[in-house]
């Protein structure tokens, strides 16, 4: 959970236990029951949205990994092709093995 959201949830709990509690006295804010409900459901809403997010990133972390060490592999091998190809061919046959660079 990020610690923006987990900040603005405690903060949420604490302001709705407020509300409740003082409504509860009868002291009026111009804050009704139904808008205290609608808050507390927005709140779990958002709970529930964050665990779903946190699961995927999970998910997702070692997928972006691998992600990244293929595409390290990818520029590697790239690099090195390409440096061959330019030692053993002139300039002018570069482009005709999909290698743009010039010198």
């Amino acid at each position: 959970m990020s610690k923006t959201i987990e900040l603005q949830m405690e903060k949420s709990r604490n302001l709705i236990d407020g509300l409740r509690k003082h409504l509860r006295q009868g002291v009026d804010g111009g804050v009704n029951d139904q808008e205290i409900d609608q808050m507390e459901q927005t709140l779990s809403e958002l709970q529930a949205a964050n665990v779903e997010c946190d699961r995927l990133r999970a998910e997702l972390a070692p997928r972006v990994k691998r992600m990244n060490e293929l595409l390290a592999t990818v520029k590697t091998a790239y690099a090195e092709k390409k440096k061959t190809l330019k030692g053993y061919y002139p300039q002018e046959q570069w482009a005709l093995y999909g290698v743009p660079d010039k010198r």
